[in-house]
C-alpha cells in the first residue's frame, strides 16, 4: 500500500496480507470451515461480562445456542489464546475441551443429533488485546475523554471478535436469531452496544449492566461495546429511529451535523431498500478510533468534519462535500452487515459495493457529474498490486484495492449495461434478494449475469482476479480504425463507448484486432470515455 494513502485507507480495521504469504495451522483454524464448524449453526449469542477498566479485563460467559446440523460429539469455539478458558457448561455439566491456538474444541458426553437444538455456556476472562492503532489493528482502546473520565471501544475486524469474546468468528455463520450484549461497567458510564437499549441494572458492586439486544442475525464482528459518560440524542426518519451516542462536550455541534444522516438515509432506502435492521434502530457513536460498520451501532470518530478528517481522499474538492464515515460506515448496513460475504477473501463484496455508495449519495445529493467526478478521482489510490479477491480458508483478505477499484468496477458495469433504469433496479434487486444472507463472488457474478440478460463473467474476473486493468489498444490502418484489448482474463470481451468526432459510438473489442468501419485520418478524432470505464487507452 502506498504510504499516501496509509493515512487516508482506514481500510476499516484490515490488516491488508499478501496471498504470497505462507499460510499456517493457525490461519486454517481461523479461516477454515472443517466439520467442528460445519456441524453446528449458531441460532443465538447471550453475552454477559464485567469490564474492569482499570486493569482492563473482561469476566463473564457467552451463552451459545446453536442447532445441530450433523451428528458430532466435538465442536469449535473460538476465543483467542490470551484469554482464560474458565469452563464450558452444557445441562449443568462442565465439558472437556483442548486448545489449539485460538480455537477451542469442545467435547460432548454423547453425540449431538441432527436437528436438535442446545446451548453452552461459555465462561470466560482475561485480558483482551489492546490495539496500538485502532481500528487498523484490532483490539480494545482505553482512553478517557476531556473530563478525564474513562472512554472505552473495540473494532476487530480482520482480526477476530474472539480476541474478546468466545463465538464461532466466521463470517460464513451469524446467530440468527441474533444477539443480547450485557454488559457491566463502573458506575457514572453508559455501556452503548448493538440493538435497543432493554435497561440497566445496579448491580450495588459498584457497577451497573446495561442490557442491548440484537432482533438481527449479526456479524461476529460486529457486535461491539462503547462505554463512556456519553449524551443521548434520539431524533426519527418516518418510522425508523435514529439514536446518537457522543461525549457530552460534542452534544451541540452532533446534533448538527448528523441532520446528515436523514439525507443519507433517504438516499439509500431508495436505491438499496429499506434499512435492513429496522427493528433494532439505526444509531451512531462516537469512538476514540476512526470508524466501524457495527451494525445498528456505527461507530463514528470522524471529529465531526467532512471528508476523511478533514481530507478529500479523491483529491476533486468533491469529497468534502460529505462526512466520510457517516455515509461510508452507514452504507455498510446494506453491503457488509446485511449482505455478507462467506470468507473474508471476498471483502470486496462489502467494500466495492459500500464505497460505491458514496458515490450514489453523492449522485443524490449533488447529481450525477460531481458523483463520477468523485468516483474518477479514486482511480489515483488504486495501487494495483495484488488481486481484490484473496486466498480461501485461512482468513486473509486480497488487495485493499477491494475499496477504490471495487467501486470502479460497479462503476464501468454501469456503463457496460448502458441502461440507468435496469442499473437501479439490479441494485435494488440485488440488496433485497441477498438481504440478511451470506454469499460469494460466485454468486454475486450469477445475479448480475441474469439480471443484465449480459455475459459479465469475464468483465468480473479481469477486475477482481488479476492485478492488471484493461488496456485498450486503437491504430488506424488505411483511413479506419482498428482497436483490440490487452487483458489477464483469456475470454475478456467488453464493449466500451467512444466519440469520434464528437458522436457517441459503441464499440465491442475482443483480444484480437478488429477492422472497424470508422473512418479516421487521426486517432486525435477519437475519445475513449474513461470516465465510464476503468481501462488504460494505448494509441499505437
Amino acid at each position: 500500500m502506498k504510504k499516501l494513502l496509509f493515512v487516508f485507507l482506514f481500510i476499516l480495521g484490515f490488516q491488508s496480507l499478501s496471498a504470497q504469504e505462507t499460510t499456517t495451522r493457525k490461519d486454517t483454524l481461523q479461516g477454515g470451515l472443517r466439520a467442528e464448524r460445519t456441524c453446528y449453526d449458531v441460532l443465538r449469542y447471550d453475552l454477559n461480562i464485567k469490564i474492569n477498566i482499570e486493569d482492563k479485563s473482561i469476566v463473564g460467559y457467552n451463552g451459545i445456542s446453536f442447532k445441530v446440523v450433523s451428528n458430532t460429539k466435538k465442536i469449535q469455539v473460538d476465543l483467542f489464546e490470551n484469554m482464560q478458558v474458565d469452563s464450558i457448561v452444557f445441562n449443568s455439566k462442565k465439558l472437556n475441551y483442548k486448545r489449539e491456538f485460538n480455537a477451542v474444541f469442545i467435547d460432548f458426553p454423547t453425540n449431538l443429533n441432527s436437528g436438535n437444538e442446545e446451548k453452552i455456556c461459555f465462561y470466560y476472562s482475561g485480558k483482551p488485546i489492546v490495539a496500538k492503532n485502532a481500528p487498523w489493528d484490532g483490539g480494545f482502546v482505553f482512553t478517557k475523554d476531556k473530563q478525564g473520565k474513562p472512554w472505552v471501544a473495540v473494532a476487530c475486524q480482520g482480526t477476530g471478535a474472539s480476541l474478546w469474546y468466545p463465538c464461532k468468528d466466521s463470517q460464513s455463520d451469524e446467530p440468527d436469531n441474533g444477539a443480547t450484549i450485557k454488559v457491566a461497567v463502573p458506575n457514572g458510564l453508559m455501556d452503548v452496544s448493538n440493538g435497543r437499549l432493554m435497561g440497566s441494572e445496579d448491580l450495588k458492586n459498584g457497577y451497573t449492566r446495561w442490557d442491548w439486544e440484537v432482533k438481527n442475525p449479526i456479524n461476529t464482528y460486529d457486535i461491539t461495546i462503547n462505554i463512556a459518560d456519553f449524551a443521548h440524542i434520539h431524533d426519527n426518519l418516518d418510522d425508523l429511529d435514529l439514536d446518537y451516542y457522543v461525549l457530552k462536550e460534542n452534544e451541540v455541534k452532533a446534533k448538527s451535523h448528523f441532520e446528515e444522516a436523514k439525507l443519507m438515509l433517504t438516499c439509500f432506502q431508495s436505491k438499496f431498500g429499506t434499512y435492513p435492521f429496522k427493528e433494532d434502530g439505526y444509531k451512531l457513536v462516537e469512538t476514540p478510533y476512526l470508524g466501524m460498520e457495527h451494525q445498528s451501532a456505527v461507530s463514528y470518530g470522524n471529529k465531526y468534519k467532512n471528508g476523511y478528517l478533514g481530507s478529500d481522499l479523491s483529491g476533486t474538492g468533491i469529497g468534502l462535500l460529505f462526512d466520510y464515515i457517516t455515509i461510508h460506515e452507514s452504507g455498510h448496513e446494506w453491503f457488509g452487515n446485511s449482505i455478507t460475504s462467506k470468507d473474508i477473501a471476498d471483502m470486496w463484496i462489502h467494500e466495492g459495493f459500500t464505497m460505491y455508495t458514496e458515490v450514489v449519495y453523492l449522485e443524490c445529493q449533488f447529481g450525477a457529474e460531481k458523483a463520477q467526478k468523485y468516483m474518477n478521482g479514486m482511480k489515483q489510490n488504486v495501487s494495483n498490486d495484488e488481486p481484490i479477491i484473496g486466498p480461501f480458508g485461512v482468513n486473509k483478505e486480497g488487495s485493499g484495492d477491494m475499496y477504490y477499484k471495487g467501486a470502479l468496477l460497479l462503476n464501468t458495469l454501469r456503463h457496460v449495461i448502458k441502461n440507468e433504469n435496469l442499473w437501479w433496479k439490479i441494485l435494488l434487486d440485488y440488496s433485497n434478494t441477498f438481504r440478511h444472507k451470506i454469499i460469494d463472488t460466485g454468486t454475486v457474478i450469477n445475479f448480475f449475469n441474469t439480471e443484465s440478460g449480459m455475459d459479465l463473467t469475464p468483465i468480473f474476473n479481469q477486475y477482481l482476479r488479476y492485478t492488471t486493468i484493461p488496456e485498450l489498444l486503437i491504430r488506424i490502418n488505411k483511413n479506419k480504425l482498428e482497436y483490440r484489448w490487452t487483458a489477464s482474463e483469456s475470454k475478456f470481451n467488453m464493449p466500451i463507448d467512444i466519440k469520434v468526432n464528437g458522436k457517441e459510438i459503441r464499440i465491442q473489442p475482443t483480444l484480437e484486432w478488429e477492422i472497424s468501419s470508422i473512418k479516421i485520418k487521426s486517432l486525435d478524432e477519437v475519445e475513449v470515455l474513461t470516465n465510464d470505464f476503468y481501462v488504460d487507452l494505448i494509441k499505437e
